[in-house]
């Protein structure tokens, strides 16, 4: 197998003929590929980065199943550069990023770090030079330790501490970033980091995770609301992870908490982002558990949205049995257990726009974990070429059916540290030998790059695809 120097190669993509699907799309559509700063940059204590939750979390014993931690993840800080050509070389004309909090302001409030500016000073610019949009998320979950110690996001104050660091960020690459997201999955930060425990910072309270929801969208509006008044020039939104939930039953026992899980998942956040409200089936199983709102608090959620990410990754089965094994079941599943079900793309989007009035979405992650194997120079990952074709497919039909969908992003670019998870699962376009740091596209980066390069050709003499534009109205 032929290798280029700088690590691609050169040979034809496997799988499914890209062609005739790329062309479902408009020519302005976006296509990219995404990471977070945890994930992929490493470099934790260099250049004064302070401590994230994340950081602290890993250092638990038992917390992350191999016992790894992002301490030097895909060592993205010292070659963004050469990530840059990857993604370069893909065709993508997207990267979707996080800032790292701790990085730019060690303890979340007071000095900020110009080293640690400099380096996505370097990564924005990387970017732009290549005809690449830089599609930039300000928190993805790395909250600084030091905050967490003053009570985290159950602490008011930590609201405010966001709005500062959203301002600042915001007033440095406004004019160059194609869009700025406030959160990644808020839902992910308050039930698996506060409730379940699994996820930094690792707490287990009913109450506390939904007070940590609510003060995570008052921090998403308030910020908006900030970003504004300095008149930043990036479109402005919100990144959520959500699915159709569906009854593993038909007995009413089952579509009951399938009703309550969609709207602890799903209403929620949107509801209250869109609505000003919460819902009141909701509110009425929390009891006590509902979070304290202030007054004011709802109206300040309720900002315009310039777009909404959606990530998606499978639907959700809700029962009141034991839980489900779908591997068991028969089930085609990825690496993380998670049922391949392309459908539930196109039917979330559907429900969102026949439920809501929207802003224009952008399918901000989409990628399956698969045990992927790096055998002279190839990694020949056939099921993920499926799966991303299935998917982008399924998106092709929503929005052939109405809805307004203006980009998608692959996850991931890399293959990266993976939460609890560590290192034992691979979600990247380009495999990752994390002893030599040395990158390898796979199979899917190949066919990937082939259907980029048919939407390029299909939208040959149209518009240039670029955020600010598409959200002008």
């Amino acid at each position: 197998m032929l290798m280029k120097s700088d690590g691609h190669r050169g040979d034809a993509p496997h799988g499914p003929d890209p062609g005739a699907l790329a062309e479902r799309f408009p020519r302005n559509f976006v296509w990219g590929v995404a990471t977070s700063a945890y994930q992929v940059e490493g470099a934790a204590h260099e250049d004064g980065r302070g401590d994230s939750i994340w950081d602290e979390f890993c250092r638990r014993p038992g917390a992350i199943k191999d016992g790894s931690s992002g301490e030097r993840a895909c060592d993205h800080y010292h070659r963004v550069g050469e990530d840059i050509g990857l993604i370069a070389s893909l065709g993508a004309n997207a990267y979707r990023f996080s800032v790292a909090w701790p990085r730019v302001q060690p303890l979340g409030a007071g000095e900020w770090n110009e080293k640690g500016f400099d380096f996505y000073d370097r990564l924005i610019d990387g970017l732009l030079e290549r005809g690449i949009e830089p599609f930039l998320t300000l928190y993805h979950w790395d909250l600084p330790q030091a905050l967490q110690e003053r009570g985290g996001w159950m602490s008011r104050d930590t609201v405010g501490r966001f709005v500062d660091y959203a301002a600042e960020v915001a007033r440095r690459y406004g004019g160059r970033a194609a869009s700025i997201a406030t959160h990644n999955e808020p839902w992910v930060i308050a039930i698996l980091g506060h409730e379940a425990g699994i996820f930094a910072p690792g707490l287990k309270s009913q109450k506390m995770a939904m007070q940590v929801s609510h003060h995570l969208l008052l921090s998403h509006g308030l910020a908006l609301q900030a970003l504004r008044a300095q008149h930043c020039a990036a479109p402005l939104g919100i990144v959520l992870n959500q699915a159709p939930i569906h009854a593993a039953t038909d007995s009413a026992a089952d579509l009951a908490r399938a009703r309550l899980d969609d709207g602890l998942t799903i209403r929620w956040y949107m509801d209250a982002l869109l609505l000003g409200r919460y819902p009141d089936d909701v509110l009425e199983f929390l009891g006590e558990d509902a979070p304290q709102i202030e007054p004011g608090d709802m109206a300040a959620i309720r900002q315009p949205l310039d777009f909404l990410g959606i990530n998606y990754y499978t639907r959700h089965l809700s029962g009141t049995g034991a839980p489900l094994d779908r591997v068991e079941s028969g089930r085609e599943v990825t690496d993380m257990g998670w049922e391949v079900f392309p459908a539930g793309l196109s039917e979330l989007l559907a429900r969102l726009h026949a439920d809501y009035r929207l802003p224009p979405l952008y399918v901000t992650e989409n990628g399956a974990a698969y045990r992927d194997h790096l055998a002279d120079g190839r990694v020949a990952d056939v099921e993920r070429i499926r799966y991303l074709h299935r998917h982008i497919a399924a998106l092709a039909d929503a929005l052939e059916g109405g809805v307004d969908v203006r980009g998608y992003f692959v996850w991931s670019l890399l293959d990266n540290f993976e939460w609890a998870d560590g290192y034992s699962k691979r979600f990247g376009l380009v495999f990752v030998d994390y002893a030599t740091q040395r990158r390898t596209l796979k199979d899917s980066a190949l066919w990937y790059r082939a259907f980029c390069a048919r939407a390029r050709s299909a939208r040959a003499g149209g518009p240039a695809a670029t955020t600010r534009r598409s959200n002008e109205r």
